[in-house]
This record gives structure tokens, C-alpha cells and sequence, in this order.
């Protein structure tokens, strides 16, 4: 699934051609995605503008003129793309053939840019709701998302805090979108690679007498760093993840410890190699012998 990577490379491809632009037609192919589309889905979009495009852990934002936001997330394998309005898509870029594309381009937005956002989701694991944005805050997808973990309030004693008192595993607490927004399996392992902590310590010992300590510092500086090369990169594609030119992204290539079992680590001066377990369901990718 996405991560916070992902789903910011997104947003920044989309954003030249919706915002400040107006939904001209909606087409929605289908009825639904993993939920029901929103009554009058098309409707309540068509002519209103996008004045915002943001993005709140791995959902992106439109604001809109109506006064409502469409959120929208990827689910497993959803994928936007941008084209010429009146063409199906730009030459050269979008590497899926024409009609294996459209058998799975569930919403096609034509914007008054003069572009085609069309939505491609073979799972149909994603997902497009419409809330007003006065009760965004309190709506049950948002209501208890952790901080932003590229926001400038993020800092150790915030992630500290958050820890407090958990007997849960650095990763899984990493992992919980209470804790911190966006971070999934991949991130999660690449942070605690970078911070040299093993996934398997215990998350309250990012404080000592109820103060963020070295470990927290290190922890917080890595994930910032690794999101940010990440989204520098256009995110990871390991399976669906495009990026809205149809290219593919290339962090994969930049892994540290993620989907690198049994090869040596990279940190200098270390002569581990990184081990795979598998904690709460998912695959971790550490190495024992610098990560402590």
C-alpha cells in the first residue's frame, strides 16, 4: 500500500493541473470503490473549483469551492494519471497498454487546466469520499491521526510522548497512524535503520525520566530523512505505485535493509548482514548487528 512517499508524489504531480481549476465533467465508471461513491457524487463536483490540494497522512485532500473536501486514498493499487483532455494519455509515459488501462479507470475528472486526472484502480482498494471541511477534523478516518511526521511540530519529545509507557515493539508503534501519519512497513524499516535501533526494542525507551533521549533524536531525524529522499526519489515502485506521469518511482533502489535479506548491511564499518522476521503480520528487514 502507499505510504506518505507515495502519496505526496501524487499530489504534487496533480496539483499543477487541479488546483485553481474546475471539474468541466466527472466521470464515474462504476458505483464504487471500496466504499460507495457519495450520493450525487458527480453532481457536487462538477463546476466547483479546487482551491487547495493538500494531504493528511496517506489520504490526499481537495478543497473545494462547495465548501466540502474530496479525500481520496489509493488503497492497494489505485494510481493516477494526467493527460490531455480529449487524449488518452501521454505518449510514451503511461507504460500499461490503452485498453488494459481503461478496463480499470474507474473516475476520469476533466478539469477547465485543460487536463484529464483519471483514477485506475484494478483492487478498487481506494477510495473518494466528499466531507464538509468544517467537521474533516472529526470525521472517523481523521479524527485520531497522528502528527505529520515532515511538520515542523514533529520533533523528539512529541515522538517521546507518543511512546510513553508502551510495551509495544518500536515498529509496530511506528506503524500506528495514532503515533505518527503516513509510515508504513518500508519507511518504518528504513528509519529505524538509519537511527541504528532495532525494530524489536521496546518503543518507551525513546525517553529516560520522562525526557525524549539520543535515541528519540536520532529516530526523529531519520524519518524525516528518509521521507524526504524518498519523495525526491518519486516514492518506491515495487508493485502499483506510479507516479501521475506513469513513470515509475525510484527509492527501491535506494533501500537500506527493506526486501534486502541475507545481504550485508550497508552501514559503515558493520559487517552484519540484514535479517527478515516478522512482527504483527508483516515482514521486517533489520540488521542485528548495528541496529540496537
Amino acid at each position: 500500500m502507499p505510504e506518505l512517499p507515495e502519496v505526496e508524489t501524487v499530489r504534487r504531480g496533480l496539483a499543477p493541473v487541479m488546483e485553481g481549476a474546475r471539474f468541466l465533467k466527472v466521470e464515474a465508471n462504476r458505483p464504487d470503490l471500496r466504499r460507495p461513491f457519495p450520493k450525487n457524487f458527480v453532481k457536487r463536483l462538477t463546476g466547483k473549483t479546487v482551491t487547495g490540494l493538500g494531504r493528511r497522512a496517506k489520504y490526499l485532500l481537495a478543497d473545494l469551492s462547495s465548501g466540502d473536501v474530496l479525500m481520496m486514498h489509493l488503497g492497494m493499487s489505485g494510481s493516477f494519471r494526467v493527460a490531455a483532455d480529449g487524449h488518452a494519455q501521454t505518449p510514451g509515459k503511461f507504460h500499461h497498454k490503452r485498453s488494459e488501462a481503461r478496463a480499470h479507470d474507474h473516475v476520469v475528472f476533466h478539469m477547465s487546466s485543460g487536463a484529464q486526472v483519471i483514477f485506475n484502480d484494478p483492487r478498487r482498494f481506494g477510495l473518494m469520499l466528499l466531507v464538509p471541511r468544517a467537521e474533516l477534523a472529526e470525521h472517523p478516518l481523521m479524527r485520531e491521526v497522528g502528527p505529520e511526521p515532515l511538520g515542523n511540530v514533529f520533533d523528539a519529545a512529541m515522538l517521546a510522548r507518543a511512546c510513553a509507557g508502551k510495551q509495544t515493539s518500536l515498529k509496530a508503534a511506528l506503524s500506528d497512524q495514532k503515533v505518527v501519519a503516513g509510515l508504513g512497513n518500508i519507511y518504518v524499516c528504513e528509519a529505524l535503520h538509519r537511527a541504528l535501533l532495532s525494530p524489536k526494542r521496546r518503543a518507551s525507551t525513546l525517553a529516560t525520566r520522562g525526557a525524549p533521549n539520543e535515541r528519540a533524536e536520532r529516530l526523529v531525524e531519520a524519518i524525516k530523512a528518509v521521507l524526504n529522499d524518498a519523495i525526491a526519489a518519486g516514492g518506491s515502485s515495487l508493485r502499483d505505485h506510479r507516479r501521475t506521469d506513469g513513470e515509475l518511482g525510484e527509492f527501491q533502489h535506494n533501500f537500506r535493509v527493506y526486501d534486502r535479506e541475507a545481504q550485508r548491511c550497508v552501514t559503515p564499518g558493520c559487517s552484519g548482514t540484514v535479517k527478515r522476521i516478522v512482527q504483527g503480520g508483516r515482514s521486517t528487514f533489520f540488521c542485528p548487528t548495528c541496529q540496537k
